[in-house]
């Protein structure tokens, strides 16, 4: 789908455009830049496609060190960090407790293999001997991730550091639910380790590593809040979201549900969409979008005044800032 969309804006055919006095549709055939993707591997793939017609891709959760290849991907730009960086501070938190004889166990993505691989070299250079080092995809089937759950249950390695996306994670986890091991130390990657839904598991209790940093985007809350009826009717995202918030149908169509009367509060919800206290990959979207937003402005303005109308290609703001 990613990949699919990539093309739609590279070739002037996107399938949302807000036409508004303050966003006019540029004269341009293509996007001049895009916001993402979230994961690695679609990440490769969309940057191999964009980078042909020069549009450079800022992603704000693909991570993998080997995007920072600029021969393979000179239109990819990231404002999250490399794993590099992580595979290398994971290392030394090993380290710093003691810990020299550990498991591993990753995800079997672009994101995990070279995600790990990284670690395991920055593990030996740092004294550390790993008893073993598997991997999973959660399409893969119930075999591989039983048989990885018995290699954690079966080792002698109390220590685990596992370089997995969240999804893979939680199967694992659900997995070795249903034969609890001896207790384990969990040292985990940036994709789960501040993801809530993980506390559900008691296996988890103190469980460390690397995290986004929380950040407070000024006036979001308030933009967030700032929502009327009329303004959800004109996203079918923003319809959904309202119809299934407060269980009432906007247009008057579904079935059983009472009609939206403009006497909900969305101030009153206590939900995701509302709760700005834990922004971490939403702040890397605000600083992607940013650094989108500065190059274009270094494109089309001087130190005097911006010419909103001016024509411009994706290799000018590429060149321009990234």
């Amino acid at each position: 789908m990613s990949i699919n969309i990539a093309f739609q804006f590279a070739n002037g055919k996107e399938p949302f455009f807000n036409d508004t006095d303050s966003c006019s549709k540029s004269a341009a055939a293509a996007v001049p830049a895009l916001v993402g993707e979230s994961t690695s591997t679609v990440s490769m793939s969309m940057t191999r496609m964009l980078g042909l017609f020069g549009i450079p891709q800022v992603s704000h959760f693909a991570t993998c060190a080997c995007l920072s290849d600029k021969r393979q991907y000179p239109a990819f730009f990231r404002t999250i960090p490399s794993d590099h960086h992580q595979a290398a501070a994971l290392a030394k938190l090993v380290k710093h407790f003691g810990w020299t004889w550990i498991g591993a166990v990753r995800s079997d993505t672009d994101y995990g293999n070279f995600g790990m691989a990284s670690f395991l070299k920055a593990a030996q250079e740092e004294g550390i001997c790993v008893e073993y080092s598997e991997s999973y995809y959660r399409t893969q089937p119930r075999s591989k991730v039983e048989r990885v759950a018995n290699v954690i249950r079966r080792s002698t390695a109390r220590v685990i550091v596992a370089f997995l996306a969240s999804g893979d994670m939680r199967f694992l986890l659900e997995e070795l639910t249903r034969q609890p091991p001896p207790p384990l130390q969990w040292i985990g990657s940036e994709t789960w380790i501040t993801d809530p839904e993980f506390l559900r598991f008691n296996m988890c209790a103190g469980a460390i590593g690397f995290g986004i940093p929380r950040s407070v985007i000024p006036g979001l809350r308030e933009f967030l809040l700032d929502l009327s009826p009329a303004q959800a009717l004109k996203s079918p995202l923003l319809t959904e979201f309202w119809e299934s918030s407060f269980s009432c149908s906007l247009k008057g169509s579904s079935e059983g549900a009472r009609k939206c009367n403009s006497s909900e509060d969305i101030r009153a919800l206590q939900n995701p969409y509302t709760d700005t206290s834990q922004l971490r990959e939403t702040n890397l979207v605000y600083k992607a979008t940013y650094a989108i937003a500065h190059a274009i402005h270094g494109v089309i303005c001087n130190d005097t005044q911006c010419d909103k109308s001016a024509k411009f290609t994706p290799w000018q703001v590429k060149k321009n800032q990234f």
